[in-house]
């Protein structure tokens, strides 16, 4: 199969443009921050500081739960009607539109507001936009070469992914975000463009930056990448389409490799985003971290996420991408224990000396090791879809594949917030993420390694 560079270069770019929301907007800047806001908003209500910062907790987990399941609820149908239409790249338009306006949105989120709820669903209104996006751009993946070469290419496109995430962070941190209570940056500067830092202009010109960001790096998609697909003349009708994803669901049930690994992806990288969304908010309210050191966190494992991420797709196309995906899976439980049994104060309830930094020391590592591993899954999940997706029907695999991840999306951060309310707990609360790894690991042994393709084929 021969493919531009340019074409394969332009669907790596969405990669690039997208991830400052996750980077920026979901774990490391506008997460924290939101956090803050609403637990001092939750404190001024009467409640005590551990129970409003649990609070504030479930207030973002609510966010997640919510979106997860409208994803799971659209994309499968939103997959099947793109695949009998041949249309892709409108619906990327469409998403990335609700995507900049929600992103920019974000600016008003004022440090003593009490619109923390308005905020969170706006905020999830653009992850909706950008992981719906995402599965149009997952569709791709398959025509961009063959089962040998989507591997690489799918970690090489994270992996780019990753360093967009790293550059836009640095440029946050050092010209923007203010450094703790200071009226300054990570290196003294005062926030770029005259922002007030009273008012935290600069830790909220987050959500501007993540759209300005978005719009110019999504210029080479739309210049290099085209449907691939005919496209329909006539009209698609949506009950033929309903009628077809309908037959599609029943097929999943017969194929043992697929049913496995949809199930077994719904359970791990549900938790994989749990580990993502929560990561910048347990270092704030569990250590106690300031937005810049967090970010500096997120330089880190943002940095780490992208080599290993790129070092997976090269042992993708060696070994294959079950190999990978358990691979990471063992190293996210390992930090998953670490993070239920570890506080400021305690490391598995053996007492730590006063001011001790071995917490921070150990955190370091955690967040280092979720990049990478993260990312491995990231890109490894996406190529073992497309051995197990009908080669002409990519869209409506790849919304089953969205499927799989956003239809217990509900359930990590569901049972986050439940065992945090139950425990007053941010450390407690983590114990599902360990319990959704493991059950994952364990269906993936009925995963075959090489996918079902033949099957469909033959179907």
């Amino acid at each position: 199969m021969s493919v531009s560079k340019k074409r394969i270069w332009g669907w790596m770019a969405f990669d690039w443009a997208s991830q400052p929301f996750y980077t920026l907007g979901l774990t490391f800047i506008f997460g924290p921050y939101f956090a803050s806001v609403a637990t001092s908003y939750l404190m001024d209500g009467g409640l005590d500081s551990d129970t409003a910062k649990a609070q504030a907790q479930s207030i973002w987990s609510t966010g997640q739960v919510f979106a997860g399941l409208f994803i799971a609820l659209t994309a499968p149908f939103l997959g099947a009607y793109a695949d009998q239409s041949g249309r892709k790249i409108p619906w990327i338009a469409f998403f990335s539109i609700i995507y900049v306006i929600a992103a920019a949105s974000l600016w008003g989120l004022l440090p003593d507001s009490d619109a923390v709820w308005l905020y969170m669903a706006i905020f999830f209104i653009g992850f909706v936009a950008a992981e719906s996006a995402l599965n149009f751009i997952n569709a791709i993946l398959p025509s961009l070469g063959n089962e040998d070469q989507v591997g690489r290419i799918s970690g090489s496109g994270a992996a780019f992914g990753y360093w967009g995430g790293v550059v836009s962070l640095i440029i946050v941190l050092l010209f923007f975000a203010e450094n703790g209570d200071s009226d300054t940056t990570l290196i003294g500067l005062a926030p770029a463009f005259g922002l007030n830092p009273d008012l935290k202009e600069g830790t909220r010109a987050t959500g501007p930056i993540i759209a300005v960001w978005y719009i110019i790096f999504m210029i080479p998609f739309f210049l290099w990448v085209r449907d691939a697909a005919p496209v329909q003349k006539e009209k698609v009708r949506l009950g033929a389409v309903a009628r077809d994803l309908g037959q599609t669901l029943k097929s999943v049930l017969a194929r043992k490799s697929l049913r496995n690994f949809l199930l077994a992806s719904m359970l791990y990288r549900d938790a994989v985003n749990a580990l993502y969304a929560y990561g910048g908010i347990y270092a704030g309210l569990v250590l106690d971290w300031e937005i810049t050191f967090i970010g500096i966190f997120g330089v880190i494992a943002a940095i780490f996420a992208a080599i290993v991420t790129w070092a997976a797709g090269i042992a993708d196309a060696r070994f294959g991408p079950k190999p990978v995906i358990v691979t990471a899976i063992w190293a996210m439980i390992g930090v998953s224990i670490v993070i239920v049994g570890m506080s400021r104060e305690a490391l598995f309830g053996v007492p730590l000396p006063e001011g001790s930094s071995l917490p921070d020391t150990i955190f370091f590592i955690c967040g280092a090791i979720i990049g990478g591993a993260g990312g491995a899954v990231y890109s490894a999940s996406r190529s073992l879809m497309v051995r197990h997706s009908h080669p002409d029907r990519p869209a409506e695999a790849f919304g089953l594949f969205a499927l799989s991840g956003k239809a217990t999306a509900f359930l990590a951060p569901a049972l986050i917030a439940l065992f945090g309310y139950l425990t007053s707990s941010v450390q407690l609360a983590y114990l599902p993420v360990l319990f959704l790894f493991i059950c994952g690991l364990l269906l993936l042994r009925w995963v075959n390694k090489d996918g079902d393709r033949a099957e469909w084929s033959a179907s």
